[in-house]
């Protein structure tokens, strides 16, 4: 760069080169491969590369001033690549890239739907979420948004701030729990209710012995028959939120809206990848001990709604059943109305309603 109105002489710009590779103090810090080849490629070239569909002047003379330009193009490229390497990577590799930069903590309810990119690729054991807005989502608990705790009823901005991290640590007992998704019993989320809550006690015993239409564990636990699936890797990708307000009788209710994506395969050790997506509002009540008859730090379950695709229609086994491609025919084709089980800008409920209630609905993706 130049000083003065002086320009960097050959000498200087070789030695910039040597320190930034040899990642010597003061140089910019090399952030991967990819900016080599960035470095390399502008060294070869007689110009910087040109932005598309933006106006080409009248090529410049060649000169010392080139390398001015030619040292900020560098640094410039150094920065972008180390802060977001997925958009630049396709300045390079040609057409238009996806956009593979991790979505930003979901803190309010979506205006629509993930944007659709086409036919994507099939998920494999390698890359199980492709194809799948899934892919930008976070990892497991990383993806529950929490807010910020405030007094709020009976509890103290502590208080609510403890009762945030317990409810985000029943979801991950009852939805992301290793030992749970095997088919196990869901002992650890179990023991965050209230077990004086006599009708949700009353669910939970039947759910789990024999689980029915009006009792079934899925409402609250995602469970697979280790015997027929087991999970694809061990991440789950997770979006959602939780929120809260006074309740009834200065209780903290808290709403929780969390869509899971589980990419599984069959016991048998087929090479197909599937994906069974639940989403699950449920929601709890802290409530004030000296109102309400409740053990310390447990909840009461207010209420509780599943959405599931691909994880088994009509069918009451206490368990989700994924299908795959090679088992499927026309006839497990379902006859209720197309949805993207990865919109989440409408609540499950007002979504059913939608529906005529009969049949299965058709997933528009996996």
């Amino acid at each position: 760069m130049s000083k003065g109105g002086a320009s960097v002489p050959d000498e200087e710009w070789e030695r910039f080169l040597r320190e930034s590779e040899a990642g010597s103090p003061g140089a910019p810090e090399e952030p991967s491969a990819r900016a080599r080849m960035v470095t390399r490629r502008l060294q070869e070239e007689p110009e910087p590369p040109r932005g598309w569909r933006t106006h080409q002047p009248p090529r410049p003379r060649r000169g010392k001033g080139w390398y001015a330009v030619g040292l900020a193009v560098v640094v410039a490229l150094l920065v972008a690549v180390a802060v977001a390497p997925g958009r630049i990577v396709g300045w390079f590799d040609g057409g238009d890239a996806v956009d593979t930069l991790p979505l930003a903590a979901e803190s309010e309810r979506p205006d629509g739907p993930p944007a659709q990119e086409g036919e994507g690729p099939l998920p494999t054991q390698d890359e199980p979420f492709a194809g799948s807005p899934a892919a930008r989502w976070a990892d497991g608990a990383a993806g529950i948004h929490l807010p910020a705790p405030r007094a709020t009823g009976w509890m103290s901005e502590a208080e609510v701030g403890t009762a945030l991290d317990r409810t985000r640590d029943f979801l991950v007992a009852s939805s992301l729990d290793p030992a749970v998704l095997r088919g196990e019993r869901p002992t650890k989320a179990m023991a965050l209710i209230n077990p004086h809550q006599a009708d949700v006690q009353a669910y939970l015993k039947k759910a789990l012995r024999a689980p029915d239409r009006e009792n079934d564990p899925l409402l609250l636990f995602s469970r697979f028959r280790s015997a027929e699936v087991r999970p694809v890797g061990d991440v789950v990708k997770t979006r959602g939120r939780v929120t809260f307000r006074e309740g009834e009788k200065g209780a903290v209710e808290m709403s929780t809206d969390v869509t899971y994506v589980y990419p599984v395969m069959r016991a048998s050790g087929d090479d197909e990848v599937a994906r069974t997506i639940v989403r699950r509002e449920v929601v709890l009540s802290w409530d004030d001990p000296e109102k309400i008859v409740i053990e310390p730090g447990t909840f009461s379950l207010v209420s509780y709604k599943v959405d599931t695709t691909n994880g088994g229609c009509d069918t009451y086994t206490g368990y989700l059943v994924p299908a795959f491609l090679a088992d499927r025919t026309t006839a497990d084709a379902g006859d209720g109305p197309a949805v993207d089980p990865y919109d989440r800008s409408t609540p499950i409920e007002e979504r059913m309603r939608e529906g005529d209630g009969e049949g299965c609905d058709v997933a528009t993706r996996s």
